[in-house]
């Protein structure tokens, strides 16, 4: 993603990033405080600082480790190793400082390892809940601010790329590797496994920041309003269009499998007399962006929950301009794709999240259509010609795979009815019942 800003962002956005990264150490430290065991990435820095005679911190050592990972990105990448990028050194040795200096500031916090557990592991747990959430926060902000990123993050996507394999996978084996070098060092130098070095907190850890940053993600666009200057953003009222939307009113319709969703928007767009887009984005994703329509349509809105729990474990500070996932790089083609559509004109929108994206737009119109599950097998049985079995298993699959590519991108669930303005069950209307009463409520559209 070519990202084209001003001077005076980019100092915002590094002047962010510098407070940004305060928070995640901070969070960082705070975890580690209750002696559950160690994040994944700090696992091996901070078993080291605790042998005997050692003589650096674990700042010190968290310096070497990512510096150290730079070097391998550097020989991995080599010339493709973007130059703002070497800015992750001194990133690396301001975070070292960071992590010192917060481990000082928490020390009073750390709960004592022999502590009666009926008091102690609950207070570990509340401890370890708050600071993974912190730390969530931070690589929340991190991946807004869009600017830089640490090495611990910078490693993994290098080999990515070298490898030219999918970067949740390699983030997965990566954080993994640190526990296990972490685990060889502790087996080392203490003899033996030590629980609140390498621990539950460790496995709560690996996904528990990565859903919470998915929580934090759709709340913080306000920090926009940091990163950038207050002459640089855009608003209706400081241009001479009255309404950025101009007026075009859409209707949005998503809809659960075997409900009858896509023959209703087509419906109510030849009612209407204006165009239903629904495979043509797929088709336009397409063309943009190199791909077969084949592989757009198996990976846009499909996300298996397997997948789903992979990039939740391999959720990280990536920021979104370097940001490699195939998901990621679709998502954000169709989100342009159906802004564009809306400027242009009236339309219906079938699937795809344009309830979501289209979520600022005042002239929307936001339905969803369910059904049971008898309704929606009848119309899938006679539409491919499958057995009831058959049918019930694609739905289940069809649905998990809607519900879990709406809440990686939006951070809610897909059939909240807060996210809609109008909710159908055919069940009890029908396919032209929905029709006439979408019709109904686009008459009271502003």
């Amino acid at each position: 993603m070519n990202v084209k800003r001003s001077k005076e962002e980019w100092v915002r956005r590094y002047v962010s990033f510098i407070v940004i990264l305060f928070i995640i150490a901070f969070g960082t430290s705070l975890s580690i405080r209750a002696n559950l065991g160690s994040s994944p990435i700090s696992a091996p820095p901070y078993i080291l600082s605790l042998i005997p005679g050692m003589k650096l911190t674990m700042g010190q050592l968290t310096i070497c480790m990512h510096v150290f990972f730079i070097l391998i990105q550097i020989l991995l990448l080599r010339k493709d190793f973007e130059k703002r990028q070497y800015a992750q050194i001194l990133v690396s040795f301001l975070f070292g400082f960071y992590t010192d200096l917060t481990m000082w500031m928490t020390g009073f916090l750390q709960v004592p390892f022999d502590m009666n557990p009926m008091i102690g592991y609950p207070l570990r747990l509340i401890e370890l809940l708050i600071g993974g959430a912190i730390l969530a926060f931070g690589i929340a902000c991190e991946v807004r601010c869009d600017s830089l990123m640490l090495a611990g993050e910078g490693l993994p996507l290098a080999i990515s790329k070298f490898l030219k394999k999918d970067f949740g996978k390699v983030k997965i084996c990566s954080d993994t590797s640190l526990v296990c070098i972490g685990t060889v060092f502790m087996l080392i130098y203490f003899g033996g496994w030590s629980w609140k070095l390498v621990g539950v907190g460790t496995l709560i850890s690996m996904f528990y920041v990565g859903m919470m940053v998915r929580v934090f993600a759709p709340h913080i666009a306000w920090l926009d309003k940091i990163f950038i200057s207050k002459g640089e953003r855009v608003s209706p009222q400081e241009t001479n269009v009255s309404d950025e939307w101009e007026g075009n009113r859409i209707i949005t319709i998503a809809r659960m499998y075997g409900s009858g969703g896509n023959a209703i928007g087509e419906a109510v767009a030849h009612k209407l007399g204006c165009p239903c887009y629904s495979r043509q984005i797929i088709d336009q994703t397409a063309l943009q962006m190199g791909y077969s329509t084949e592989f757009v349509a198996e990976n846009e809105q499909n996300i298996s929950t397997v997948r789903l729990w992979e990039l939740i474990f391999s959720d990280s500070g990536i920021p979104v301009s370097l940001n490699p996932s195939k998901e990621d790089a679709i998502y954000v083609n169709q989100s342009r794709t159906i802004r564009g559509l809306a400027h242009n004109g009236p339309c219906v929108i079938i699937g795809r999240l344009g309830n979501w994206i289209l979520r600022d737009n005042p002239h929307v119109l936001r339905v969803f259509i369910r059904s049971g599950l008898d309704f929606a097998i009848h119309q899938v049985t006679e539409r491919f010609h499958i057995s009831p079995e058959d049918a019930a298993k694609k739905i289940e699959r069809v649905n998990t795979g809607r519900a879990n590519h709406y809440w990686h991108y939006t951070g809610k669930q897909w059939t909240d009815i807060n996210g809609y303005d109008l909710v159908i069950n055919t069940d009890y209307t029908g396919i032209d019942g929905a029709v006439d009463l979408i019709l109904r409520a686009a008459k009271n559209m502003k």
